[in-house]
């Protein structure tokens, strides 16, 4: 994707609203924390053009999916995780007051719901056992929540930003924004170590929502249209699904739609879709 595409995505939103990082402002909040924002976002952009110039480069090939069908999405979500749960659907949300745990079928019935407290902005997540992990953005904290139904248990801190989430041979694997993807233990919630993806001689950052399946990593690239398949543990890209068709119909017909993030897998299929996209797509890579 060519960075001035990335520039008028950044900026396609209504004059009310302005991006900073992955966050979206009131124009009327911005003046008192402007410097802070600034900051942040400057090193988001660093990062962005980082990647894209290095997405620019890549050895991998790409490949279209192919869509085989599309269920509801609830057009108020801003899509931070998604996996299944047996036939169900678990998604976590992001945005500060608007973050939330929901448990849904793919007809698009919620069954069971959670609110995060307005002060957090929710990120990924993952199933483990009877728990539910629910990563923060930026309060290094993630939450444990029972399976079924939800209830809060506790909470454990995380040693960086907390972007996407899922489970790699028995540990948490985490996306941070960076080329990282760190191994967390669960129990004592210790690093275990920590994964560096690689496209050739570059390194692919702002890796954002995760699945696993085997030893293949899928993981959304923030900003873009394309998903990471990454050998495990190498972490070596091998192929990236471009998306950008697709994605560029839905922007096209659905002007308020956020990024390309959510990756489910249901044993046989993948089921991708975006934060506030009207759709959940059922795809072959």
């Amino acid at each position: 994707m060519k960075l001035s595409t990335i520039t008028s995505h950044l900026s396609r939103h209504s004059f009310s609203l302005v991006h900073f990082g992955r966050l979206r402002v009131p124009l009327s909040g911005l003046l008192p924390s402007l410097v802070s924002r600034l900051s942040s976002l400057v090193c988001i952009l660093s990062s962005l053009v980082f990647t894209l110039s290095s997405i620019s480069y890549a050895e991998a090939p790409r490949v279209e999916p192919t869509i085989l069908d599309s269920v509801p999405h609830e057009t108020s979500h801003f899509t931070q995780g998604l996996s299944f749960d047996g036939k169900e659907m678990i998604e976590t949300t992001g945005l500060y007051g608007k973050s939330g745990l929901y448990r849904r079928t793919l007809d698009g019935k919620v069954l069971d719901s959670a609110r995060l407290e307005e002060r957090y902005f929710g990120e990924g997540s993952v199933v483990l056992g009877d728990e539910i992990y629910y990563l923060t953005w930026k309060s290094h904290k993630a939450f444990i929540y029972s399976r079924k139904p939800f209830k809060y248990k506790g909470e454990f801190r995380i040693p960086t930003e907390g972007w996407g989430l899922t489970l790699w041979q028995d540990q948490l694997l985490m996306s941070n924004g960076t080329d990282e993807l760190l191994q967390i233990a669960p129990g004592g919630f210790a690093v275990s170590g920590n994964i560096k993806v690689r496209d050739g001689g570059y390194s692919i950052k702002l890796l954002n929502e995760l699945e696993v399946v085997k030893n293949t990593l899928y993981a959304n690239i923030w900003q873009t249209d394309l998903i990471a398949e990454i050998e495990l543990p190498s972490g070596k890209v091998l192929r990236y699904i471009d998306f950008s068709k697709k994605a560029g119909e839905i922007r096209d017909r659905f002007p308020g739609v956020d990024v390309l993030n959510g990756i489910a897998y249901d044993g046989k299929d993948f089921w991708i879709t975006g934060k506030l996209w009207p759709q959940i797509y059922k795809v072959k890579f």
